[in-house]
């Protein structure tokens, strides 16, 4: 990672922007990646146990959906061996990924979808 602080969000997003100052696709991946480990690491620190639901996938998702770009992802999440499904039980996870710069699909939802925006879409 660079610097000695890895979770300087800051610093993780001046990384993947390229000479002209421009975040490409590839670039935007690869951030969306770090940003995922960090959110993995998060849950593990407060007793979270996950499991990986559809990262990239061009079925079972609408049109245009950023799992088709590999910027969204959807997360099975336990607690004490119990699958979380109950509106409202990933608050804190998804308060940690809006507060790196990810889209959280509690907001209209989907609580296990973690997404990071591009051109318009969530």
């Amino acid at each position: 990672m660079v610097g000695t602080n890895w979770l300087d969000y800051e610093e993780m997003r001046r990384f993947t922007v390229n000479a002209k100052g421009v975040e490409t696709l590839r670039m935007k991946q690869s951030r969306f990646v770090r940003m995922v480990a960090l959110l993995i690491s998060f849950a593990d620190s407060r007793g979270y146990e996950m499991s990986f639901g559809p990262a990239f996938t061009s079925q079972g998702h609408v049109e245009g959906s950023l799992h088709f770009l590999r910027l969204a992802i959807d997360l099975n999440v336990f607690r004490e061996g119990k699958y979380m499904k109950v509106h409202g039980d990933y608050n804190d996870l998804g308060d940690f990924w809006e507060s790196i710069g990810g889209i959280w699909g509690g907001r209209w939802g989907d609580d296990n979808h973690f997404s990071l925006g591009y051109m318009g879409r969530r």
